[in-house]
């Protein structure tokens, strides 16, 4: 579903953009329903690869906390380790 929000928004924000041109431009905003819908897929390609970049940061970073709690597991544990040979 977030997929499918993202592309939508995207899309929707083309359709927004290309509307914004033709007001600027005083033209029909109806004139070339074609330039619509490019605008509309150009921008719903760039929500789907916005959406993957997405997934991938938070599976990067995901990893990236997993392993930093592991480092910190062997740190204490090696903390504790010496501190038990210093007392023995």
């Amino acid at each position: 579903m977030a997929l499918l929000s993202t592309v939508l928004g995207f899309s929707f924000f083309g359709l927004a953009s290309r509307f914004g041109q033709l007001a600027i431009q005083k033209r029909n905003l109806m004139d070339n329903l074609a330039g619509h819908a490019i605008a509309m897929g150009a921008f719903g390609y760039a929500g789907y690869w916005m959406h993957r970049y997405e997934v991938r940061t938070n599976e990067l970073i995901t990893w990236k906390r997993t392993e930093m709690a592991e480092a910190q597991a062997k740190a204490e544990a090696a903390k504790a380790a010496k501190a038990q040979a210093e007392a023995a």
